[in-house]
C-alpha cells in the first residue's frame, strides 16, 4: 500500500504523526510519565488504550513526595 504513496504522501503522514505526537509528548511529561509514551498517539486503538490509562490513573506529579528523613546534623 505505501508503494503507491510516494515521497509527497509519506511526508504528510510524518507531518499528520509529529501533529499528533508533539502535544501528547508534553502531556505525557505534565503528568509525570514518560514522554515517550506519546509514540503509540497514531496506532488505532493503542492510542486510546494509553489516554484511559491517562484519564483513570494515579499521576506521578500529583502524588506528594514522601517525607524525607534527614540523618544530618547541624
Amino acid at each position: 500500500m505505501l508503494n503507491n504513496i510516494g515521497l509527497p504522501g509519506f511526508l504528510m503522514i510524518a507531518i499528520c504523526c509529529a501533529i499528533i505526537v508533539v502535544p501528547f509528548f508534553q502531556l505525557w511529561k505534565r503528568t509525570g510519565h514518560s514522554g515517550w509514551i506519546s509514540l503509540f498517539m497514531p496506532v488505532p486503538l493503542v492510542n486510546l488504550i494509553t489516554l484511559y490509562d491517562l484519564a483513570f490513573k494515579n499521576w506521578p506529579a500529583l502524588t506528594p513526595p514522601a517525607p524525607r528523613t534527614s540523618t544530618e546534623t547541624i
